[in-house]
């Protein structure tokens, strides 16, 4: 049963809809969707395979909400698109409300790159909030 299960996830890899994120403190397993984002997808599975994410840290570490990586450089300014420049983003019926959702990390609309982030609780989606005025103290 062991050995089918890892052949499955092997498979999975293979067809870009599994990945492994293997870290000092485990292994991540994330599950893609290449029919709701197939340019992040494409980008992520790519860089994985090239090698591109090896000896990364997880560069920005927020306690009860998510960690973000995929920046080469460290520091959360590096990384780029399998492509060379700043990709769009794609947006799906998919939510973001679970702990360990994965998304594309960015500095605005249409500025992917390789920065990804991933969340570590619960969280409040935009399609939950609705239209809200924020006020600034």
């Amino acid at each position: 049963m062991l050995g089918q299960k890892k052949a499955e996830e092997a498979k999975k890899a293979e067809t870009g809809t599994a990945a492994v994120i293997h870290t000092n403190y485990g292994d991540i397993h994330i599950r893609l969707f290449p029919d709701a984002a197939p340019k992040a997808v494409e980008n992520f599975v790519t860089h994985s395979k090239s090698g591109y994410y090896n000896n990364t840290i997880f560069h920005r570490v927020i306690r009860k909400f998510m960690i973000q990586g995929g920046d080469p450089l460290g520091d959360g300014t590096g990384g780029e698109s399998i492509w060379g420049k700043e990709f769009a983003d794609e947006f799906s019926s998919l939510k973001h409300d679970k702990p360990y959702t994965v998304s594309m990390a960015n500095a605005g609309p249409n500025t992917n790159g390789s920065q990804f982030f991933i969340t570590t609780e619960k969280t409040v989606s935009t399609t939950q909030l609705g239209d809200l005025d924020i006020m600034q103290p």
